[in-house]
């Protein structure tokens, strides 16, 4: 038995939501709307009667001071009576998509008895009025109501529940426990890239190639988890090429001729650490200036040159740690989230927030609060100027700072501080900086594993968004990147962080 919810705003209330969106049409370039408003559904599926429905959704799905609910069997659920310029569009998460109000739904009915719901899913209804064409609707609809990374929409029509496995207007989830066999042995340089293009490797051709040396070597083809698993971990994103890469600079050199400000040039260049420069550009005939590594070069060695004796812990853990007092050390961690904000706003950012937040954990501290720095194209932008594939800098920035408030507000984290710019430039490109700061007493992180020790894993359920996330950050983002990566962006949920920080932080002592 499947049921819909409907929780919306009572009459003589204030829809925030809709009012808030109807504020940002005027970014799409539609005019026309008169008012918007936003309706909640929930589709339950289990054992249950009509009680028990009613328990679930006077019990957690409604506040019955502003909202009122109704609910109906599935198959008895009619389309929606659309009066004269009034439009409908029904939003849901695209199946296999991580549901946090779904789980935290599942987890709330079990608390209060309602063990007969076994699957649950959200999404909302969107009411628009006003002198509207059909491709208004659904100009709005894919621009600035339903992300289709994520989401799929219908216009004056009824959503079918996202469920993976159910029900009788669910979604099967097709075949399982397939195992790919990927043929790299024979194949040439040009297959190779292609196989790295296709499967969003993100590879380069040097490095396809030592993944067949090696399959030859074993005398077998790689299989497709084996294969991702090389490019995940071989990706910019966890392996960080380009600050380890051997650099051969030719350009100015460094002209401050104060030694305690100018970043001192390696030896290996031929000059001695510490010296001023006193030229723009390399003499004629001179080597390049060869750079073994940025991080270890420069970032990496002004921390170990300085020495300080509050400095915990660098470059070795989830977070760096400082000293703060004689009882406690203050643990920090800064991480970028720019495409996955780019494609999915609010869940980019969302999930940005929540990286930082796990590292802070992951070196045993307690977040106590986050901090952003956030770049975006002009609010103002003209539709006609947005290129192709790319959301409205308005809709980014509205959606990522939604997704960094919303962890933070879940966890019971607050954002202190941050800062947002504007320019033409991050118009397609968006960077999004994510930082927590937590405290622990100092010497409470253990890092030195003993035999019989357990590792645990905890977190939560693995759904189908977050494929391919840490490939997918090492590309370079076109007008198609959001078409043939939308599964790479993973939706947060801070609910379920927030029970392993408090696991954690029982499990240190």
């Amino acid at each position: 038995m499947i049921y819909c919810v409907e929780v919306s705003i009572k009459p003589g209330f204030p829809d925030a939501r809709g009012m808030g969106l109807l504020g940002q049409v005027d970014a799409l370039g539609v005019g026309g709307v008169e008012s918007l408003t936003v309706t909640d559904l929930y589709f339950l599926t289990g054992e249950l009667d009509e009680i028990a429905v009613q328990r679930i959704v006077e019990s957690l799905l409604h506040d019955p001071v502003v909202e009122e609910a109704q609910w109906q069997r599935l198959e008895a659920l009619a389309r929606p009576a659309m009066q004269a310029g009034s439009w409908s569009v029904e939003v849901t998460l695209l199946p296999g998509v991580t549901d946090s109000v779904a789980e935290s739904l599942l987890a709330g009915a079990t608390m209060i008895g309602g063990d007969g719901l076994h699957q649950a899913a959200t999404g909302q209804r969107y009411t628009l009025t006003g002198s509207l064409s059909q491709q208004d609707v659904q100009r709005i609809a894919r621009g600035l109501l339903a992300n289709e990374v994520i989401q799929r929409y219908h216009v004056n029509e009824l959503a079918a529940p996202p469920f993976v496995d159910g029900g009788e207007r669910g979604v099967g989830s097709g075949e399982r426990g397939a195992v790919e066999v990927i043929a790299v042995r024979a194949t040439d340089d040009a297959g190779l890239l292609a196989i790295s293009r296709e499967r969003r490797l993100s590879l380069d051709l040097a490095e396809m190639q030592a993944i067949q040396a090696y399959y030859r070597a074993e005398e077998r083809e790689p299989t497709d988890v084996e294969l991702e698993m090389l490019a995940q971990t071989w990706s910019e994103h966890c392996v960080h090429k380009t600050f380890k890469a051997v650099i051969e600079y030719v350009g100015p050199r460094n002209t401050t001729t104060n030694e305690e400000q100018r970043m001192p040039e390696p030896e290996a260049a031929g000059s001695a650490v510490g010296q001023a420069a006193s030229r723009t550009l390399p003499a004629e005939g001179e080597a390049p200036l060869v750079i073994d590594g940025l991080l270890k070069t420069y970032i990496r060695a002004a921390t170990e040159r300085a020495a300080k004796p509050w400095v915990r812990s660098a470059f070795v853990d989830n977070a760096g740690i400082v000293a703060f007092d004689a009882q406690f050390d203050l643990a920090f961690k800064v991480e970028t989230h720019n495409h996955p904000s780019a494609l999915e706003p609010f869940g980019g950012a969302n999930t940005g927030v929540g990286g930082v937040v796990r590292d802070v954990i992951g070196v045993s501290a307690r977040p106590i609060a986050n901090t952003d720095v956030l770049f975006f194209g002009p609010r103002d932008l003209p539709w006609e100027r947005l290129p192709a594939g790319v959301l409205h800098p308005r809709r980014i920035a509205d959606g990522v700072v939604a997704g960094i408030e919303d962890y933070g507000n879940k966890m019971g984290i607050p954002t202190v501080n941050g800062a947002i710019f504007t320019d033409d430039g991050y118009t397609a490109n968006p960077l999004v900086f994510c930082g927590c700061l937590g405290i622990l007493p100092h010497g409470s992180h253990r890092t030195a594993p003993q035999p019989g020790d357990l590792a645990v894993v905890i977190g939560g359920r693995t759904g189908r968004d977050g494929l391919r996330g840490a490939t997918f950050s090492s590309m370079e983002m076109d007008h198609q990147t959001g078409a043939i990566a939308g599964s790479a962006v993973q939706i947060g949920h801070p609910i379920h962080e927030n029970q392993v920080l408090e696991a954690v932080l029982q499990a240190r002592y």
